[in-house]
């Protein structure tokens, strides 16, 4: 017999989340349904019973997914069905995955799989903030080894206040803006953007969140109380382990291993050749005839080098490549290095080094945002690329991938909050794109810097430069910590947190953190953002000292944009029907015209390369919009030529008749005696009648015969 069972979630203003179990996809090891107003998120999850062989990581796959029938739409395309995930579902999918990924055993190898659907939604409830709670409420129903629950919220201060799960209205006017990942006892993750705010609020805004968390980790323990299931987590035992060989490797190795950490070799190649020559020295002491699992003992040989390097850090002071802990890499930058693009930049620090490039478009290259819940337009992209070669693999590259999309987001919150918002001061779409060249350390943090650089280099007048740092946590039992800034890759693997900060000389723009250790105190976090702050002003320092403001002006290649504003009733004169008129002044013109609607005027943007096309452009359009004024001169075409005068045109569409005896001051037998059809004349505006008929006059144009004597005008 079907029987749900629900816990609620008091958010303490007069919201609630319902959880609610028994009722939807049974069949998985753990479901839940979360229920925030009309948005309706289903979360379940499924983990193999045994484990792939020679697999010595957690596989673990989350997917966020919006069913476009959850807000009654349809989906684009031709095959009108969801297709491959949307950045922003891979975003949501990250998240949930970094906060999860951290607490299931480090032995657990198993194919696990947590699906959430968006299966309803509303216009107020961001569903995203909901995401986690599903994810881990499913998990903690079932019998998957997880050492949870978890949540996570959006917590966004708006008007002073933070404020929990806020909806999209409200989250329109936050100055802060992230998501928390945590536990009942610790934070695990942490992303977000700010508006240059200060270390201090930030950790406020985590604080805050931490609490919600609690309570809504409580609630998934009393939805399985509710249950009645006397949940015990699954059995397994997807390692092989040999305690004499886990022994002997560490009495042959460990004291060879912090020797080479302690050489202080600075080229990752190098470093990682020293390693490997220690266990392969290990390795070469077994003959044919010995039984060998090379997994296990290199896994047990990752254990010793993990220990040696945090112990040379915690003991002695001294990182891997000889720094010290809060000591930055070596820095060089470059601006207008590559000279066709709108803007280029190359940054490097250390063995880390992106590529950038800003092309400057218009509105008709504007990004589409067309998914289930948001849909809009964008103006600023920014696309980050992580080749193999870049750290030396050989493979081949096989799309976008998740972490690359991630990367870029992270960039791309930095960036955006020191653009110009103004219309008039920012008429672009903006694309960044970041090639990552070399990369030994946070070539997320270099995309931020280098994206600075071309963005000066481009003329864009952004407000402030930003920098970006990524920062490490070494800690033990014993209460030794080591905060890390500028960490490897080799130092994110083997510590306690990688925590990226971005932003200006004035405050935080963007973070990214991911904590792997509990029990980690709020004044060493606090410590940590303090550290990160001294290192992302030094790393400023050394991007102003490239390029310290936006150029005067943009590239002589770049596009240039005029815009003229006219009355809303001239809109379809200026597009001509079928698009006739605007399609033939762009293919005259050499240019791009956008025209939209805006506060009750026609707005007209004009882009091209050069001054020349623009202008020309330019006087097409307002010759369509312009009222004909008498009194003012004008550069007409004849358009035909009749006994008494000839019909000159001074504006699309709009003639007027130029006497034969306005053609010159002199007596003509015949007005072909001057203009012939086809001929440009410039005219003046005499007279224009009642019935709008035209009055032109060439002779006023010209000097005054000394010999003329007036005469009756021929009819």
């Amino acid at each position: 017999m079907l029987e749900a069972f629900v816990e609620t979630i008091d958010l303490g203003d007069g919201r609630i989340i319902e959880l609610e179990t028994g009722k939807l996809a049974k069949q998985a090891d753990g479901s839940v349904v979360v229920k925030m107003g009309n948005t309706i998120l289903l979360g379940t999850v499924v983990s193999a019973t045994e484990a792939k062989e020679d697999v010595d990581f957690m596989p673990l796959s989350c997917e966020y997914k919006e069913k476009y029938g959850a807000v009654g739409r349809f989906p684009g395309g031709f095959l009108k069905r969801e297709g491959r995930p949307s950045d922003y579902e891979i975003l949501i999918s990250r998240l949930i995955d970094r906060s999860l990924r951290p607490l299931f055993p480090d032995d657990y190898h198993a194919d696990t799989f947590v699906n959430v659907y968006l299966i309803s939604s509303d216009k107020d409830n961001m569903p995203d903030s909901l995401a986690g709670l599903a994810a881990s409420t499913a998990l903690t129903l079932s019998d998957i080894p997880f050492n949870g629950p978890i949540s996570e919220v959006r917590v966004s201060r708006i008007d002073g206040q933070f404020r929990i799960n806020p909806t999209f209205a409200e989250n329109e006017n936050a100055d802060i803006d992230i998501i928390v990942g945590a536990t009942m006892e610790n934070i695990l993750m942490v992303e977000g953007e700010m508006n240059e705010v200060s270390e201090a609020e930030m950790l406020d805004a985590i604080k805050f969140a931490h609490e919600a968390i609690k309570v809504q980790c409580k609630a998934q323990l009393e939805l399985l109380k509710k249950t009645g299931r006397n949940v015990e987590r699954r059995a397994y035992d997807h390692e092989n382990h040999d305690e004499k060989i886990k022994e002997s490797l560490h009495k042959s190795t460990y004291d060879k291993v912090y020797a080479v950490a302690k050489q202080a070799i600075n080229i990752k190649k190098d470093r990682k050749k020293a390693f490997d020559d220690i266990i392969d020295e290990f390795l070469g002491g077994f003959s044919e005839e010995d039984e060998m699992d090379e997994l296990m003992i290199k896994n047990y040989f990752h254990e010793v080098e993990k220990e040696a390097v945090r112990g040379l850090v915690l003991n002695e002071g001294i990182r891997v490549d000889g720094r010290k802990p809060d000591e930055i890499r070596p820095i060089w930058c470059e601006v207008d290095c590559l000279p066709s693009a709108h803007g280029s930049a190359v940054f490097t620090r250390g063995e880390t080094q992106a590529m950038t490039t800003v092309t400057l478009g218009t509105k008709l290259d504007e990004q589409v945002i067309d998914g289930a819940v948001i849909k809009g337009y964008s103006k600023f992209l920014l696309h980050y690329n992580f080749p193999p070669f870049s750290t030396g693999d050989a493979r081949p590259n096989r799309g976008v991938s998740r972490r690359e999309i991630g990367h870029g987001n992270l960039a791309h919150r930095a960036l955006m909050k020191v653009l110009p918002q103004d219309q008039e001061e920012n008429p672009y779409t903006i694309r960044i794109v970041s090639d990552i060249l070399e990369s030994n350390g946070s070539s997320s943090m270099a995309t931020v810097c280098a994206g600075t650089l071309a963005l000066m280099d481009s003329g864009i007048k952004i407000r402030k430069p930003v920098s970006g740092i990524a920062m490490g946590l070494i800690t033990d039992n014993d209460g030794k910590y080591a905060i890390l800034s500028d960490i490897l890759g080799d130092e994110d693997h083997l510590g306690d947190m990688d925590f990226k900060v971005a932003g200006t000389c004035d405050g935080i723009t963007a973070c990214q953190m991911d904590i792997k250790v509990d029990g980690l105190s709020y004044d060493i976090l606090a410590e940590a953002l303090e550290q990160a702050k001294a290192g992302r002003l030094h790393i400023l320092e050394k991007i102003t000292e490239t390029i310290s403001e936006p150029r005067e002006d943009y590239k002589p290649h770049a596009p240039r944009v005029e815009k003229i504003k006219i009355p809303k009733e001239l809109i379809g004169a200026v597009i001509g029907p079928g698009g006739k008129i605007v399609q033939d002044i762009q293919e005259t013109t050499s240019t791009i015209i956008v025209i939209e609607e805006i506060d009750n005027y026609g707005m007209v943007e004009i882009f091209a390369t050069n001054k020349e096309n623009i202008d020309a452009a330019v006087e097409r359009v307002r010759n369509i919009v312009n009222v004909p004024e008498v009194g003012k001169i004008y550069k007409g075409k004849v358009k035909a030529v009749v006994s008494y005068g000839a019909f000159v045109e001074i504006l699309p569409d709009v003639e007027g008749l130029l006497h034969i005896s306005e053609i010159d001051w002199k007596r003509l037998r015949a007005v072909e005696d001057v203009l012939h059809e086809g001929d440009e004349v410039e005219v003046k505006l005499l007279d224009m009648d009642r019935n709008g008929k035209l009055k032109l006059s060439r002779k006023a144009l010209l000097p005054k015969d000394k010999n003329f004597q007036k005469r009756e005008r021929r009819e």
